[in-house]
């Protein structure tokens, strides 16, 4: 069968949310793309996956007009809770960020919604579709696919790789390049999707001496919730009526009663963050789990994957309208240092709501850090504060998201031949 050739500007490699933010904002842009997808749509909008939507992604969400259904359909969160069997501590954190909330929002609402956008105005997706070879050197990326039998061969710019931890973007960059640093934690949670209304309006953290549990509203008739459970333990250890009996002795609180349903899916995620040192190699960028994870302690894999690629687009709208790739060699120096921050507030938070065995020293000494953490939200306004902003994705004010600086002589869109411009030397 002949090679289909496909040319573009920037070639997309997944049809996540950050590939698909890429994808409308280069399309707005009017900046040829193409997105490249493994899955089938039908596989990735049938999903059922929990998204809980800081205030930083709702505001680039607004910004670029893809927020319609998030705020329709979206449930406002503006609060938190820590529970012991001692005790109960809410902490309003949109209180303390000037009404700044997060929205649950299920993540393939969102990916439905993006790909209609961009699909309504002419994108292209290419579903079904597997890279099986990337060529990447500083004068070009060739990309090397295959659609059922249909071999496809696509030239461009640029690549932006964000298909995830195992995807071929991630591994076409040598660990000698990218130098990733993987962090195990000693913990791992069963996490349980249940068909039932949500017991809580609020996420609960629940602190027991039988290990953390936790709660979050996923749909308005989907529920989430979360067991600390021994690292050796599989799903098979977790019969449906184990599940809720400690649910309910972990969650316990007067008064409160869990709401039960058919429980529809069990997976044991064990904890883990990984960081690459770049999230670049010459036209090759990596956004989202591509260059990094973390722990799902606070939900914020989702949110870190769209502000990379607020990033990683503009860097390539600064590129083709105004001749200057400065951004594109600058995009890990910019995004780095607030992933790391990102990851070790969740590392933070994992400690503070997971338990060690007690009987060690370790272990004591974590409950008391665990104390003092609670004691310091509830009782520091300053230590309050920072949780608040850390954990709701604060920005000054709901205006202040920070838009590309466009000079007046240049509102309208240049075409040009790249090979004007000097070669990006960045891996």
């Amino acid at each position: 069968m002949s090679i289909k050739h496909l040319s573009t500007k920037v070639c997309i490699v997944g049809a996540s949310l950050s590939g698909l933010l890429i994808a409308n904002i280069l399309k707005k842009n009017r900046i040829p793309c193409i997105v490249i997808e493994q899955n089938s749509y039908s596989a990735l909008s049938t999903r059922s996956l929990v998204g809980l939507v800081d205030n930083k992604t709702v505001n680039i969400l607004r910004e670029y007009g893809l927020s319609d259904r998030l705020f329709q359909e979206g449930i406002p969160q503006s609060k938190c809770e820590f529970r012991t069997p001692e005790q109960s501590f809410i902490l309003d954190y949109a209180r303390k960020c000037q009404g700044q909330v997060r929205y649950t929002y299920p993540q393939q609402e969102l990916f439905v919604d993006l790909v209609k956008k961009f699909e309504h105005t002419g994108g292209e997706i290419l579903f079904d579709t597997q890279v099986v070879k990337i060529t990447n050197n500083t004068h070009g990326a060739w990309l090397k696919c295959k659609q059922n039998t249909q071999p496809i061969a696509v030239n461009c710019d640029f690549i932006a790789g964000c298909e995830g931890v195992d995807g071929i973007s991630r591994v076409s960059i040598p660990d000698t390049i990218t130098q990733p640093r993987t962090k195990n934690f000693n913990y791992a949670w069963l996490t349980i999707t249940v068909e039932a209304l949500s017991s809580s309006e609020h996420t609960i953290y629940g602190l027991h001496s039988n290990g953390f549990a936790g709660h979050i509203l996923q749909q308005e008739d989907i529920s989430r919730y979360y067991l600390q459970i021994p690292v050796e333990d599989t799903v098979a250890d977790w019969s449906d009526d184990r599940i809720w009996s400690e649910l309910q002795l972990r969650l316990a609180k007067d008064d409160w009663k869990i709401k039960k349903g058919n429980i529809v899916t069990k997976k044991v995620l064990k904890m883990k963050c990984v960081t690459a040192q770049t999230m670049q190699h010459c036209r090759l960028f990596l956004a989202g789990d591509s260059a990094h994870m973390i722990t799902s302690a606070e939900e914020k894999s989702m949110n870190l994957e769209i502000q990379d690629a607020k990033v990683l687009v503009q860097s390539f709208v600064s590129y083709y309208r105004y001749h200057d790739n400065a951004p594109l060699k600058n995009y890990s120096a910019n995004r780095l240092p607030e992933i790391r921050q990102a990851q070790q507030f969740s590392e933070s938070l994992l400690h503070m709501i997971n338990i060690q065995d007690d009987h060690t020293s370790a272990g004591k000494s974590q409950q008391r850090v665990q104390k003092f953490k609670r004691s310091q939200l509830m009782n520091s306004e300053i230590y309050a504060l920072d949780f608040a902003r850390k954990y709701v994705g604060y920005v000054k004010s709901d205006r202040s998201t920070v838009k590309l600086t466009m000079p007046k002589k240049s509102a309208n869109f240049v075409d040009f031949n790249p090979a004007e411009l000097p070669p990006l030397k960045v891996g």
